[in-house]
């Protein structure tokens, strides 16, 4: 998912160079809600491996 987000990056940033309005507000639109499921998937990644980290069970 990663790659996406930062192809649609590029493709607004491109789009904004070139002056399409329309093709860089779909794509900035789409790279913006990316980004806002990456920084969710992080911090859920982060909370469970800092509780699994403090349950330290012993097999």
């Amino acid at each position: 998912m990663l790659y996406y987000a930062l192809a649609f990056f590029l493709v607004a940033i491109v789009a904004a160079i070139f002056g399409f309005g329309g093709i860089a507000a779909g794509a900035a639109s789409i790279a913006q809600i990316l980004f806002f499921i990456f920084i969710v998937l992080f911090l859920v990644s982060l909370v469970t491996g800092l509780m699994r980290r403090g349950s330290k069970n012993i097999v």
